[in-house]
């Protein structure tokens, strides 16, 4: 399934830009495999405003922000989640305003409702002032920001719609350029189609992801994007039918010309498959559930 990517993103590091009459961007200096041109934070209204995904620990990131935000008051610093590019900044962000955090949770919160412990690697010092759930409105000066749930990416995932404009900062969630990483044990496969689905069901008119630009048309990118994992699931079904029992091997046959950078995110985009098709009771496995294991169909 083709996916309608655009990687013509092009912003300047540090510098806060109008992108919307409620909106602006001020892009962090983190590119890379996974952030694409670096982070994207954003500042919602004007005057008394809302700050959404601060950014990473980089004090020259911090510090642009800061003067950025000069004459601005800052009342909400909301998170879509815990990795390391996205919530660090809000320690200090909330040290110089004193403007309360919001989010649904520390690192791994929705896992730990499952008993489940996740991988080290997330910002663990993170822990919201409020904790926010699915439906919750949060109201400011200008602006009203609706809390939408969306675990997979991480069990901590939550978007935000500025009702105002119609339009969705949707973290990692959903994004522009690239496909999203879904790496168990805290992202998990199952809850990501769920969470796309409840998207779809939305009437937003724009997302605003954390990496890349703006997705104009997201009902028909979101109904592109489950395509894509939908037949990803039926390549490793299928592989698996021939008798492809390993993770690497079936990496190799699904993911061809991938970047060996790319492969570990692949293996456990992979994983997260598998985990869901035993789930489903779809798949059994031998040797343990992990790169360890040999998986067959039931």
């Amino acid at each position: 399934m083709s996916i309608p990517f655009n990687r013509n993103f092009d912003a300047p590091y540090g510098r806060l830009i109008d992108v919307a009459p409620r909106i602006r961007r001020l892009l962090a200096d983190n590119p890379g495999p996974f952030t694409f041109k670096g982070t994207s934070v954003a500042v919602v209204g004007r005057g008394n405003v809302a700050v959404i995904d601060p950014g990473p620990d980089d004090p020259a990131h911090q510090e642009a922000l800061r003067q950025a935000l000069e004459g601005e008051t800052v009342t909400h610093i909301l998170v879509t989640h815990t990795h390391r590019d996205h919530s660090p900044a809000a320690r200090v962000l909330k040290a110089w305003t004193g403007a309360p955090t919001y989010g649904f949770g520390p690192h791994g919160a929705g896992k730990a409702e499952e008993g489940i412990v996740v991988e080290e690697g997330g910002d663990s010092d993170f822990v919201p002032d409020i904790r926010v759930r699915d439906g919750d409105v949060i109201a400011g000066d200008g602006f009203t920001l609706e809390c939408v749930y969306t675990p997979g990416h991480t069990s901590n995932h939550m978007c935000y719609a500025l009702r105002e404009e119609k339009a969705l900062f949707c973290g990692d969630h959903v994004m522009g350029w690239s496909t999203t990483v879904v790496a168990p044990p805290d992202g998990d496969m199952g809850d990501y189609l769920a969470s796309l689905r409840k998207l779809l069901a939305r009437d937003d008119s724009v997302y605003w992801p954390a990496h890349g630009g703006p997705i104009r048309d997201p009902k028909s990118f979101v109904g592109s994007y489950l395509a894509h994992r939908l037949e990803r699931e039926a390549q490793i079904v299928a592989a698996l039918r021939d008798g492809v029992t390993s993770i690497p091997e079936m990496v190799e046959r699904v993911y061809v010309g991938l970047d060996p950078w790319l492969r570990p995110a692949a293996g456990l985009s992979v994983l997260a498959h598998l985990q869901l098709l035993l789930k489903q009771g779809r798949v059994g496995a031998d040797g343990g559930v992990g790169f360890a294991g040999r998986y067959r169909l039931v």
